[in-house]
């Protein structure tokens, strides 16, 4: 009996360490994810999975109608395909983001170079040099 059990005991230790390491992990994140999805409301800033950032217009069961874009455009997604909510701070770092990028950038400032001192204008002839 006690010769089976030692047999078995690496492999029931086998299953723990994969459960607490791999499967348990795996179904927290899950129902985190889930509890995300159920709990959108219209106005929310949301991301999918294919990385279209859209507003929540309308929520049905298990689809949102999302806008989309400077026109406005509204079309009808899944639930299952939001990646996350965007938070209010990420919106305003975002956001400022795009500000930035709107603001022409600066001018950089010209170079001016120093004024090189003028050559000394050459000596007169002498008079022995014209006699030639």
């Amino acid at each position: 009996m006690s010769n089976t059990f030692m047999a078995i005991l690496p492999l029931i230790l086998l299953l723990l360490v994969m459960y607490f390491l791999l499967i348990r992990p795996q179904k927290k994140k899950e129902k985190e994810i889930n509890n995300m999805r159920n709990s959108i409301k219209v106005g929310d800033e949301i991301i999918t999975i294919g990385g279209i950032c859209a507003k929540v217009v309308k929520t049905k069961e298990e689809t949102l109608v999302i806008q989309v874009g400077a026109d406005k455009v509204k079309f009808e997604v899944m639930r299952w395909s939001v990646s996350k909510v965007v938070e209010p701070a990420e919106k305003s770092g975002r956001e400022a983001a795009a500000e930035e990028e709107k603001k022409p950038a600066a001018k950089p400032k010209r170079l001016v170079k120093k004024a090189e001192p003028a050559e000394e204008a050459p000596a007169e002839e002498t008079p022995a040099a014209e006699e030639e």
